[in-house]
């Protein structure tokens, strides 16, 4: 089964919980610290992958990075690490996010840029994704210096790379084919 179909499954399953215990919103605001604080840190990334990092240390850190969170989401962390799916947590919450975003009706689109959206071109992403999907939509802008410019966009399973990195990629393997 595919990392994302598995984070989707798991993810669905917090939604329901949180939904019958009427804390879906106390449990979003979780998952959103939890997918900008491990986006924000690259040692946080490599120890949740790390198979050398004990399930006991990793689920002590967490708790430890994410205290005061919702009973939720601290059981589904200690979920995650004692199925050995601790390195999926970014794009559980991720999928949190979005179901519950499409629970209340808008969608969430994730637009990573090398720089900060200013207002006035986040206010035209949200018209343009706005038409597209017929839904209230919400921003979420991830800096990323990595895609050296342009824009990767992503609306529930969409996604429109127009960043220079990716044109870049495509330049050399063209150029790699070609010989």
């Amino acid at each position: 089964m595919s990392e994302s179909r598995a984070a989707l499954r798991y993810a669905k399953a917090i939604l329901d919980m949180a939904k019958e215990n009427k804390a879906l919103d106390a449990v979003e605001k979780d998952m959103r610290s939890i997918a900008s604080t491990i986006s924000d840190s690259k040692e946080l990334k490599d120890v949740l992958a790390s198979p050398v990092v004990s399930g006991a240390s990793k689920k002590k850190a967490l708790a430890e990075i994410f205290k005061g969170s919702h009973a939720i989401t601290d059981g589904s962390i200690a979920m995650l690490v004692d199925n050995n799916r601790i390195g999926m947590l970014n794009e559980v919450a991720l999928k949190y996010i979005i179901l519950n975003e499409q629970l209340k009706g808008k969608d969430v689109a994730f637009v990573t840029t090398a720089i900060p959206l200013d207002a006035a071109m986040e206010k035209k992403v949200l018209q343009q994704v706005a038409s597209l999907t017929g839904n209230q939509v919400t921003i979420e802008n991830k800096i990323d210096e990595s895609i050296i410019g342009g824009f990767i966009l992503r609306v529930g399973d969409l996604q429109y790379d127009a960043s220079i990195a990716n044109k870049l990629s495509n330049i050399k393997r063209e150029f790699s084919n070609s010989l």
